[in-house]
């Protein structure tokens, strides 16, 4: 017959498919009862109405049915009282109390910051964010991203993320899809529902979307930039002074050069440009000849003319746009894609070429 002690080590493997931390560490084991082969586990949810409450059933019973001796597990829950729910909140919050104000978490090295950037809309900024986090993400890296675009949100249907964040007291757990943690207006408002706000309040949002989230100290964070050189691309700067900026056009010349605004912008506010994707590129027909619907030539000149490499030419296929608009992005829905292929190169050129050599120490700043 197993013992409290082994079924509680058992469960310390066992993580909060939200939170990544052991529901052990985290105190949600509220009792155990055995009788014989029998087990009775009662967890403690963080919050009433937990949306992942069935993968936790799964990873507990899986667990504890595992032990030698064991034959039925049988699975209870309760929610956390408020002193408990504070301890969880505090550990998010870094041993910060609750009601205090928490720093930028984004200021020492252990992130890089990837600001996808464009000079105009309609170049498909947004789906290469998507598809380019989740291609970090099936490098094995932990990945965040944030939907900058408040005016444009996108990513949470890109993403196929149709709940919102959790809450844990005054911290917010962001929902994740293929990897990646996401963070947007999109769950804040209704897609039909305009943003309609001046700058002060973009910029105290988007400072709340870095200091009061988790994002558990993650190897990047992919920002999706609105299009553009104004109130939100500035403060953006401010907060994220280490953001490498990566700037998406189109093959088209008057396309480029508006791009060129951005990486212009950007380097104004002393933000390094790291790189220049080329989106839409040419079509393959269905029997094999490209076509080049929107020119040639803009993106290796966009990567001359400010000195950086042109990290890659992404094809126009309709599976990426379909994917965009059904959740089904096509890094997971057809890895094989000449799409897919273009932006996995991507994304290994990104953590291997150009791999920061400095050091960031915040006490130094860069050395």
């Amino acid at each position: 017959m197993a013992t409290e002690t082994e079924i509680l080590e058992a469960l310390r493997p066992v993580e909060d498919p939200e939170l990544h931390r052991s529901i052990v560490d985290l105190g949600m084991v509220d009792r155990i009862v055995i009788a014989g082969p029998n087990v009775a586990v009662t967890i403690a949810l963080t919050v009433q109405g937990c949306p992942l409450k069935a993968e936790i059933t799964n990873r507990v019973t899986s667990a504890v049915r595992a032990l030698p001796g064991v034959s039925e597990v049988q699975l209870d829950f309760t929610v956390m009282s408020d002193d408990q729910r504070a301890k969880v909140s505090e550990l998010m919050r870094g041993g910060q109390t609750v009601g205090t104000e928490r720093p930028n978490p984004f200021t020492s090295n252990r992130t890089r910051i990837l600001a996808i950037s464009s000079g105009k809309g309609g170049v498909g900024k947004s789906s290469i964010t998507a598809n380019l986090s989740i291609a970090l993400a099936q490098m094995g890296h932990s990945v965040a991203a944030i939907d900058a675009d408040v005016w444009g949100f996108s990513m949470p249907r890109m993403l196929g993320i149709d709940r919102p964040p959790t809450v844990i007291d005054d911290v917010l757990v962001p929902p994740e899809a293929h990897g990646v943690k996401l963070i947007s207006m999109g769950f804040f408002a209704r897609e039909d529902q305009p943003v309609v706000w001046r700058g002060p309040m973009l910029h105290k949002a988007l400072n709340q979307f870095l200091t009061d989230v988790f994002w558990d100290d993650p190897d990047f964070l992919v920002i999706d930039m609105p299009p553009g050189t104004g109130d939100i691309s500035i403060s953006m700067a401010q907060f994220l002074p280490r953001a490498e900026v990566i700037v998406v056009t189109t093959p088209q010349a008057a396309a480029q050069k508006v791009a060129q605004r951005a990486a212009y912008m950007a380097q104004k506010v002393n933000l390094t440009v790291s790189g220049v994707i080329e989106n839409m590129s040419w079509f393959t027909c269905d029997h094999g000849e490209r076509y080049e619907i929107f020119g040639a030539g803009g993106g290796q000149a966009l990567a001359d003319t400010l000195d950086v490499p042109l990290l890659g030419r992404v094809p126009l296929i309709p599976e990426l746009r379909a994917g965009s608009d059904d959740g089904a992005p096509i890094m997971v829905a057809n890895p094989d894609s000449e799409a897919s292929q273009v932006i996995q190169q991507i994304a290994k050129t990104i953590v291997v070429d150009l791999a920061p050599t400095r050091i960031y120490r915040p006490e130094l700043k860069i050395i």
